[in-house]
């Protein structure tokens, strides 16, 4: 840990460094910063502006205008010219949110992502940084195990994780949310408060200001960093499933008449949590689209406990068990014409 300087206030320098360690690697490189104008990205924006430079990189700032709010403009327009006080570039750019399956707050977040994946295409940059604090992680991690979700869920938001041409880098997620926000005042910013962070009408809001204060209350503190913890040991666990998966799946599976085929003998070699996620796996990248845990156990069993069941209606493709193989094959509409999901 480096030495702080006299003076420095302790919260800006702990941004500082935890910004310094996720841009070592991208000296030279061009990164755009997501800012929304609340604490924790103007905390972001701040300790960006200030280390990038000693790296040669080039770091401009974007807003996202959802215009899901009565003035959201004003307030994204504010929001850049707090970050070009700061001494970054910075540009707002509108978009439109359409409703989708995942409500409001997934609509939204794909439409961010969205306009801030463009974003760095058209301006050359390799990372997107954004500002997910260690409660933003804890959050994440209560509400996968209220969904039932599993270990890849769980394991929350990747401090760094590739998306094409595209990394997006969260160095905050070792921070606690109270630490941006007294960096921020430190260097004298006025974040704006989204009325959003506390409507009770949405599960991420109810966590943050009932659920974890009652954990932190009844079980003593440290909960946020404990739920952030099993999330970094989960993602370990998953990102090791993945290498084994990547390491045998060639070896077990095989072109199908209109899908792919599984050995049932080297399914039924392995343990059941890399079974499971060698279905998933299989289904998700032949078919696009993704098992529940029922559906997996489904599917499990024409391997564990097959008895002549037939076959087994998944989303966007069937399976069946034929000559010591599951065999997986695109969904067929009353038409006959293979489902699009293929």
């Amino acid at each position: 840990m480096g030495a702080m300087r006299p003076g420095l206030d302790p919260a800006t320098a702990e941004l500082r460094r935890a910004v310094r360690e996720a841009l070592a690697a991208r000296a030279g490189e061009r990164v755009i910063v997501a800012v929304s104008g609340g604490a924790d990205s103007l905390a972001l924006a701040a300790a960006v502006a200030f280390e990038a430079p000693k790296l040669d990189i080039t770091a401009t700032a974007v807003t996202v205008d959802h215009g899901l709010q009565d003035g959201s403009d004003a307030v994204a327009r504010t929001a850049a010219g707090v970050v070009r006080d700061l001494g970054l570039a910075s540009q707002v750019v509108r978009v439109a949110v359409t409703a989708d399956g995942d409500g409001p707050e997934g609509a939204a977040r794909a439409a961010r992502y969205d306009a801030l994946r463009d974003a760095a295409r058209a301006d050359g940059a390799q990372a997107v940084l954004l500002a997910h604090t260690l409660d933003d992680q804890a959050e994440s991690v209560l509400l996968g195990l209220a969904r039932g979700a599993g270990a890849t869920s769980l394991g929350g938001m990747r401090p760094a994780r590739a998306d094409g041409d595209v990394t997006w880098l969260r160095p905050l997620l070792g921070v606690h949310r109270a630490t941006t926000r007294a960096a921020a005042a430190a260097a004298g910013l006025e974040p704006w408060h989204d009325p959003h962070n506390d409507d009770p009408r949405f599960a991420r809001v109810r966590v943050r200001h009932a659920v974890l204060p009652v954990l932190e209350r009844e079980l003593g503190p440290g909960i946020a960093e404990a739920l952030a913890r099993t999330a970094e040991q989960l993602r370990e666990d998953a990102e090791a499933f993945a290498e084994m998966i990547e390491e045998t799946i060639e070896d077990i599976v095989e072109p199908a008449e209109a899908g792919i085929a599984v050995s049932v003998a080297a399914l039924a070699a392995n343990p059941a949590a890399l079974r499971h996620r060698i279905i998933r796996h299989v289904v998700a990248s032949e078919f696009h689209v993704s098992l529940t845990r029922v559906q997996t156990l489904e599917v499990a069993r024409l391997v564990t406990d097959w008895h002549g069941q037939g076959p087994l209606d998944l989303p966007g493709c069937r399976a069946h068990r034929e000559s010591g193989r599951i065999v997986f094959t695109a969904a067929v509409d009353p038409d006959g014409a293979a489902d699009d999901a293929a």
